[in-house]
């Protein structure tokens, strides 16, 4: 996992893992490991994920706001 660089201190995010069609995100609440696929929360959503948590910032909104319940 790569530990999230939250740019703000303000992420719900606390580490990431990059697949090819996939996204797993471990959130500071919890210590288990969510997986976004491109089969349940779609590639654009996933690819948007990706971006945003190389760029540090915005990750927990936009799971909140758009893919909230779609993992694996």
């Amino acid at each position: 996992m790569i530990a999230y660089h939250d740019v703000d201190g303000d992420s719900g995010v606390l580490a990431y893992n990059l697949g090819v069609d996939y996204i797993d995100v471990q959130f500071k609440s919890t210590s288990r490991t969510y997986r976004y696929s491109y089969q349940k929360a779609g590639r654009a959503n996933v690819e948007t994920m990706k971006e945003l948590a190389k760029s540090g910032n915005g990750l927990n909104s936009f799971i909140n706001k758009n893919v909230k319940y779609l993992y694996d």
